[in-house]
Formats: C-alpha cells, sequence, structure tokens
C-alpha cells in the first residue's frame, strides 16, 4: 500500500468535502453548491461510493486530491501532504526507514511556540502597542487575528524559552528562530515588531521582524531566512486568509507590505496578499492563479515598481494569469490611502490598468518618444517583453500599438524582434504556458462528457461512437475512455477517476430516460461534437490556403469538402 492508497482508506470523500462545501443528501450522491463558481442552485455532487466528486458548473472532478489541489491551490505533493495530516499518517514510512533532513513537525512546531511566546510579548511592551494600534491604527481583533507580536532586545530570550520547551539547538536554528552570536546561539530577532508567516493553512512557517527604534544603520524590515518551511520565493503573505475572498472575487491584489496586507483586510478588502519585496515568481503567480486568473500589482511606481512589472508580465503571460496594475492616488501606499478613506482604496483596486499598457503609458512620461534616442530605448524595453508573451493575438496588438506610438512601421519593429531574438537565451524560447479553461472550452468538453457518459452506461447505444474519431475529443482521459468503448470494454473492475465521473453525471442527469430518449441524447451529443470539429478543421484549412500554391489548394479544398459532407451525413441522420 502506498501514502495515496493510505490516506484514502482512513478518508471519506465527503468528510474532506464537506469541509469546504455544504452538502445534502440527494439520492445515493451528496449536493452543495460550487465552492468554484457563484451558482445559486447546487450542481456540486459527491458520490461516496465511488469517491469521486464533479462540478457541473465548471465540469471540474476527481478524488480527494484533486478537490483539495482545486479548493486549496496546492500542488499534488501539498495536497499529499495536508490530507497525511487529517488523515493522521505519517508520510515518513512511505519515503524509507532513513530520515533525511529535519523533522518539518518539530519545526512547525517551534514557529508555533514563538509565535506565541512574540504575542505574550507584545501584550507588555509599551512601544510595540503604540505603533500598532496609535499609528498603524490597527484594532486588537486585528493584531490578535495576524498574531502580531514583539522580539525582546535582550539576546536569548526566545532561545532560553523554546529550550525550555525541550526545542533542541538545532531545531531552534533549522526552524530560522537563531543565529550565531560570539557568545554563542541567539535569537534571530531583537527588539522588533513580529508578523509571523503562514502557509496557506494557516501554520506558522516564519516571521517578518519590523524595527521599531529610530536606528539609520539597521534595516527596517529582515525576514526569516531560508528553511526547510519558508521560502520566499515560493510565499504568499496572507493567502491562507484571503484565498476565499478571492476565489468569490474572481480577482488578488498583490500589495509590497505585509502590512499593507493586514490594513486592506481591516478596511473589509480581504483579497489583498503580498510578496517579499518586487521579485514575483512563476510560483507565487501560479499559486494566486489556482484562486483566481485576474491579478491587480499595488506596488510603488517606483523604479523598482517598474521592474517589477516588467519581469512579471511574462511571467503572468507564460501561467495563463491577467496582470494589471493599480495606481494609487498622490504616489500613497494601501496603508496611506486606508488611512485617509477606506473606500479610495476599494475604488483604486476596482479602477486597475492591463499591466503592459500601463507600462507603455509609463514609459511614454519617462521617455522622449519623439526623438529617434526615445524611440530607440522605449522599443528596447517593451519589445523583449511582448516577445515573450505566450498568446500570439496579444503579441501582434502591442507590435502594432508600440509602432502606432512612436511613429515607425511595423516591419521595421518585427525586424529588430527578430534580431534581439536571435540573442534571447534558449530557456526563455522554450517557455510554453498552459491556455487558462475558458466558457467555450467547458462547454465543449460538458458536452464530450455527457456523451461518453451515455456510451459508459448503455452499450446498446455505442453506434454512436462509429462516427467519431479520437481527435473529436478535447482531453487525453476522454481518448482513453474512447478507445476502450470502441473495443467493446465493459464496465471495468477498477475505474479510473474519469470513468468514475461520467457514471456520476449519467446518474444525474439522464438515470430514468426511456432508452428512445437517450437515443435521441446520445445522436445530439455527436452531432455536436462533429460540428465543432469541422468547424475547427475547417478555420485550420482556410488559414492554409492563403500560403498554398494550385495544387496544394485543391487538396486542402477536398479536405473542406469532406469535412462538408461528413457534417451533412451526421445531421441528416441526427
Amino acid at each position: 500500500m502506498d501514502a495515496v492508497e493510505d490516506i484514502k482508506q482512513r478518508l471519506s470523500i465527503e468528510d474532506v468535502v464537506s469541509e469546504y462545501v455544504q452538502l445534502k443528501r440527494s439520492g445515493r450522491n451528496l449536493k452543495g453548491l460550487s465552492p468554484f463558481t457563484s451558482e445559486k442552485t447546487p450542481s456540486f455532487m459527491v458520490s461516496p461510493e465511488k469517491q469521486i466528486w464533479h462540478d457541473f458548473s465548471s465540469n471540474k472532478g476527481g478524488d480527494m486530491f484533486s478537490f483539495v489541489m482545486e479548493a486549496e491551490g496546492l500542488d499534488f505533493k501539498g495536497a499529499l501532504e495536508l490530507l497525511a495530516r487529517k488523515a493522521g499518517v505519517d508520510l515518513d514510512k512511505y519515503r524509507g526507514s532513513t530520515r533525511r533532513g529535519p523533522n518539518k513537525e518539530r519545526l512547525f512546531e517551534a514557529n508555533e511556540a514563538a509565535a506565541h511566546f512574540y504575542q505574550v510579548q507584545f501584550s507588555k511592551n509599551k512601544t510595540a502597542l503604540e505603533y500598532v494600534f496609535k499609528k498603524r491604527q490597527f484594532t486588537k481583533e486585528t493584531a490578535l487575528a495576524w498574531r502580531l507580536g514583539y522580539s525582546p532586545n535582550n539576546g536569548t530570550a526566545l532561545v532560553d524559552f523554546l529550550k525550555s520547551k525541550k526545542f533542541s539547538d538545532a531545531e531552534i536554528k533549522q526552524a530560522g528562530l537563531s543565529a550565531q552570536r560570539y557568545r554563542g546561539l541567539g535569537d534571530m530577532f531583537r527588539g522588533r515588531l513580529m508578523i509571523p508567516l503562514m502557509d496557506q493553512q494557516g501554520r506558522v512557517i516564519g516571521f517578518t521582524a519590523r524595527l521599531l527604534a529610530d536606528d539609520p544603520n539597521a534595516p527596517k524590515y529582515i525576514n526569516t531566512p531560508q528553511t526547510p518551511l519558508y521560502d520566499k520565493s515560493r510565499h504568499v503573505y496572507g493567502l491562507h486568509a484571503a484565498k476565499e475572498a478571492i476565489r468569490k472575487g474572481g480577482y488578488s491584489v498583490l500589495a509590497e507590505g505585509n502590512l499593507d496586507v493586514i490594513a486592506s483586510h481591516q478596511a473589509g478588502v480581504a483579497q489583498t496578499v503580498a510578496t517579499a519585496g518586487t521579485a514575483l515568481t512563476e510560483y507565487q503567480l501560479k499559486t494566486l492563479g489556482r484562486f483566481a486568473p485576474d491579478v491587480r500589482l499595488s506596488f510603488d511606481q517606483d523604479r523598482a515598481g517598474l521592474a517589477a512589472a516588467e519581469r512579471a508580465i511574462p511571467i503572468a503571460s507564460k501561467v495563463g494569469v491577467s496582470l494589471s496594475i493599480v495606481t494609487i492616488p498622490s504616489g500613497k501606499d494601501p496603508d496611506e490611502l486606508i488611512k485617509q478613506d477606506p473606500k479610495l482604496w476599494e475604488q483604486a483596486i476596482s479602477q486597475p490598468q492591463y499591466a503592459l499598457d500601463w507600462l507603455m503609458a509609463r514609459y511614454e512620461t519617462l521617455l522622449d518618444i519623439t526623438s529617434a534616442e526615445g524611440k530607440r530605448k522605449y522599443s528596447d524595453v517593451l519589445l523583449p517583453i511582448v516577445q515573450r508573451l505566450n498568446d500570439a493575438v496579444e503579441k501582434d496588438h502591442y507590435i502594432t500599438a508600440i509602432a502606432e506610438k512612436i511613429g515607425v512601421s511595423r516591419e521595421a519593429l518585427l525586424q529588430k524582434q527578430r534580431t534581439t531574438a536571435k540573442d534571447a537565451s534558449p530557456r526563455l524560447r522554450k517557455m510554453v504556458a498552459p491556455q487558462p479553461l475558458d466558457k467555450v472550452t467547458v462547454e465543449n468538453t460538458k458536452v464530450q462528457d455527457h456523451f461518453l457518459a451515455i456510451m459508459h452506461e448503455q452499450p446498446e447505444l455505442r453506434e454512436y461512437l462509429e462516427s467519431l474519431t479520437p481527435d473529436m475529443l478535447y482531453t487525453d482521459e476522454a481518448r482513453q475512455l474512447f478507445a476502450r468503448l470502441k473495443r467493446g470494454a465493459d464496465k471495468m473492475q477498477n475505474l479510473e477517476n474519469y470513468d468514475k465521473i461520467v457514471a456520476l453525471e449519467y446518474e444525474e442527469l439522464y438515470q430514468g430516460l426511456e432508452l428512445t430518449e437517450l437515443r435521441y441524447e446520445a445522436a445530439r451529443l455527436q452531432a455536436r461534437l462533429i460540428e465543432q470539429y469541422v468547424k475547427t478543421e475547417k478555420a485550420k484549412l482556410v488559414a492554409q490556403l492563403s500560403s498554398a500554391d494550385e495544387s496544394a489548394t485543391q487538396v486542402l479544398l477536398g479536405h473542406v469538402r469532406d469535412l462538408d459532407t461528413l457534417l451533412r451525413r451526421i445531421k441528416g441522420g441526427a
């Protein structure tokens, strides 16, 4: 038995899902409102018998692992670790008998103990209390919710406390809570406001420490160093508190500072998160994109903010995220704007500008684009960014827009782009981004799945498979099921998740219908699949005609006629 099977034996899918969705009995299955869309009529189904879920509104489905990945925005490893904790499964026993590296659970415990220690110290420190409640104007409820604390300035207070709780020197250091001083092991943070950093499940993994004393020689902020728990390139601050608001609102706001995030949440804008600095990574944007594809940056619009936008735009395009910029009036930061009037902050984030449009407008104000030098610098900055966009239509749009902005021909820009592309790194040229799922794709896959649901459960109607080919379907799992059904395979002993999902769809949509009604529905869905296939293939053929010679043109037109014949035959039969 592997770890996945062990977890599945200890947990039921209804118990896992019910922590996120209110489920009610509906025959043999359970039903609730989709957690992924804003539906008002329940179409989210869980089958305890099959141990799978399916969301009819978004056409997503799978087992408990895929649900946690969707709901929490985790990769498989993260979902495995979360469910293992819930099930009480020790993953180490599946990784071999020899433990490699530190015991992460002990490091979590050490960070949790440190957070509690800092909170107690905060309640006793006048400077920290005045800073939080008077200068920052946070409420007591906010300070408690975000677990704000204070690190004493006496050198070993935290280390001594953790040792009294039986944590070893090695564990304290591995958790990022201590540093080697000239007199031995001492506290990593001293005399600072402590802001716990939490993972997506709300567990403390590290700290940001804000200087409270007026010391120009000391850094204002320091973070926990890289540890087995904390990696600043992967961490999104505040996501544990923001993920539901992001999913429901359909967008996230990325601020520059942790205290800006706290201020925003206190003001009622709970979609706000932050990163450690302005260097956004692919992992962070991908994580946010799992909850909503609309990400709005609210960074200082100085040189660092410009550089952040320049780096982030191609990454966002690669991972299928729509990136825009929030412009704050008078150059304030979110915290200042919220103190002035929370409604101004809400208004600012409701009017973002698409990132590349914002970048073009910003450089237009910084450069003299009427001069030859200004045109060169403008294109030097923007062309490499456009070149790395994933969408061909978007890329073409911005080539035209830049050419018009600086008054040069498209061909001149394309020639410059071709020249610079020769020098591009192989790593960048190989970047391929998955396309975000759109409404047309969702609808097409629904037709596919509903058709295969009937084929799966009604062998006597499988004659409707004959006119289809695998390339008329949209997913690999559908093509695999199609191939098995064509071979005459009946219900398999060990069903794949996809087989279970189409069986669940059949139960919900078609159970109880007469065979005549099912035959009509199968014919209708078959026709829909073929119509969409013909439409897509004809568009490809027409695109090829523009560059084909006379001989190739005749071949392409023959293919078009074959597609038209197929469509007429199916429509006549349906």
